[in-house]
């Protein structure tokens, strides 16, 4: 994942409605992205280092934390920074309005007693009783401390309302057997959530179920400690499970912890002793043991949040050291960059005379060249590369913008290059090759020539209507009666006709060139080897058979050397 990504998946959840719902994955986009950018600075010193070895340039190779670019952080930090300013208020309202909701509840509760043990009148009773069910159910979660508590004395009332009031025998029958038909099938979640892998999934349907049968009303006397046995050993198994899961990670952090500690310890031997470091390879060869130092933590997991970040913040310290010293070695040797960054600055005032040209070919050639000369040049320094590289980039791309709007006008001739291009191979692969060999060489031959001159088609469909051209032509060719020279002669003069067609003619023709070329040699250093042979020849006796054969053996590598040649004559610009 880039840091665009990053920040991208930063936006999005930021955005999300519900700051709390969010809240664990902004945190752990946080600590992937911190992860990313300790990964990428050390590319940057990586990628450095290859730079000094292979140009043998002096290069500024500070600490992770100031290499050229931030990577991002402080685009993502400033998104964080506002995300966590949003979730901590709402938690603050929801704190207020957990608080709410349990007054609320207290209040329903109240009134639920004043209902069981004072209301005689029935249909006042279910009246009063609907009012504050539907109220109870309306109102929202409450904090978690009391959660248990307003639960329990609410489900108490639940009871005694169905046990105390007299209502019809027929109507509490019925209700109560749907109620233990719904505790049932809350049973049955329950053993189902246990074959659920995932902690969180399960622990979430565990509140969910409880939620849900708490809201349920009495079942049968009968029924009653059978359910609520099988109920709470499922409840307390699947809290066994998830007390475990916890367990064992919070002792995992601890080792991780552990692991944590040795680290900081190691990095602090390579931060001691810096004045003995005089020359740069000294510098990387220490570097890479803190980097190989670093690579190890971030393989470690985390330990509990708090710790880690102090943990985190002592590693790092330790590593600032360390980078902070080389850095005092690097600035040193930095004057090089400025030259570089002199001669780059000339590059940019030449790309900027270009950038107004319709000389669109060679204009496009010379920036090219420019591009070409600027890598050539390396790197100008942290202070300077990213600024000239965008003054530059800025000059190349408005020539490029301009020549891609001017060639844009061109798409309608390239439509109908393929419309006649899809005509032509329509009549290419309906043509039947004659017997009359002479005839049909002449017709591919021209087939070739007209599909040259029909000019170029769309980018996106070149290379499938060359294909289609090419395997009707070899296809065609595949008729032909022919054996021998005349054969391998027509069919690669054939094969240079087909190759003009393709949008990447010059580069297969090359490729073709190289690879004779590359035949030849083979060739020439089988005919040296040869001549070396016969050398051993000269005064053996009884050797003139073979002396005539290797002789006979350098005629036939020289008559494939000979061939190759006359190949090399009919590829064009030879």
């Amino acid at each position: 994942m880039e840091n665009m990504d990053f920040i991208a998946k930063l936006e999005e959840l930021s955005a999300h409605e519900d700051a709390l719902k969010v809240s664990r994955e902004v945190n752990e986009l946080r600590g992937k992205f911190d992860d990313y950018v300790l990964e990428e600075e050390r590319k940057v010193q990586v990628a450095q280092l290859e730079t000094v070895e292979a140009e043998g340039q002096q290069h500024d190779e500070t600490r992770i934390a100031e290499q050229e670019s931030d990577f991002g952080k402080e685009a993502f930090y400033a998104i964080y920074n506002a995300y966590k300013e949003r979730r901590n208020t709402a938690k603050e309202a929801k704190t207020a309005i957990l608080a709410d909701n349990l007054r609320q509840k207290r209040e329903l509760i109240t009134r639920l007693q004043k209902v069981v043990t004072s209301e005689e009148n029935i249909g006042a009773a279910f009246a009063a009783f609907k009012e504050i069910q539907e109220k109870w159910n309306e109102s929202g979660d409450i904090p978690r401390d009391d959660r248990a508590d307003i639960q329990k004395d609410y489900s108490k009332l639940l009871e005694d309302f169905f046990y105390n009031i007299n209502i019809y025998k027929q109507l509490k029958d019925h209700d109560f057997h749907r109620n233990h038909q719904m505790k049932t099938e809350i049973i049955d979640q329950l053993k189902a959530l246990q074959k659920v892998d995932s902690i969180k999934e399960a622990e979430a349907g565990l509140k969910k179920l409880q939620n849900e049968w708490d809201g349920i009303g009495p079942v049968p006397n009968t029924e009653w400690e059978a359910v609520k046995e099988a109920y709470w050993t499922e409840v307390r198994s699947l809290n066994n499970r998830v007390n475990r899961h916890y367990e064992d990670r919070r002792e995992e952090q601890r080792v991780n912890m552990e692991q944590k500690q040795a680290l900081i310890a190691e990095v602090k031997v390579h931060a001691q002793e810096l004045e003995v470091l005089v020359e740069r390879k000294d510098w990387e060869e220490r570097t890479a043991k803190v980097l190989d130092v670093q690579k190890a933590w971030k393989a470690i997991g985390a330990g509990p949040r708090r710790e880690n970040e102090l943990i985190w913040k002592e590693f790092r310290k330790e590593c600032d050291v360390f980078f902070d010293a080389k850095k005092v070695f690097y600035e040193a040797i930095n004057s090089e960059f400025d030259g570089v960054a002199k001669e780059k600055q000339a590059l940019i005032d030449r790309a900027n005379a270009l950038k107004t040209s319709t000389d669109w070919k060679e204009t496009a050639n010379q920036l090219v060249r420019l591009q070409k000369e600027w890598k050539e040049l390396g790197h100008a320094g942290r202070r300077n590369e990213q600024k000239l590289w965008k003054n530059f980039r800025t000059a190349c791309d408005a020539f490029f913008n301009a020549r891609e709007k001017h060639f844009s006008a061109q798409d309608a001739e390239l439509e109908g290059n393929l419309a006649l291009k899809n005509a032509f191979l329509e009549k290419l692969n309906a043509y039947e090759v004659p017997a009359e060999k002479a005839q049909a060489l002449a017709d591919l031959k021209a087939f070739s020539a007209e599909f040259n001159a029909i000019g170029k088609v769309p980018m996106k469909v070149k290379d499938a209507v060359y294909k289609s051209f090419k395997t009707a032509m070899d296809l065609h060719y595949g008729k032909l009666k022919m054996e021998g020279a005349e054969k391998d002669k027509i069919m690669f003069q054939a094969k240079m006709d087909t190759m003009k067609a393709s949008p990447n003619s010059s580069r297969l023709m090359m490729d073709t060139k190289m690879d004779i070329r590359k035949e030849i040699d083979k060739y020439q250093k089988e005919v040296h080897l040869l001549e070396n042979n016969l050398g051993f020849f000269a005064n053996s006796k009884g050797a003139d058979a073979l002396k005539k054969e290797v002789e006979k053996n350098i005629q036939n590598v020289q008559d494939k050397i000979t061939a190759l040649r006359t190949k090399l004559k009919l590829i064009p610009n030879e």
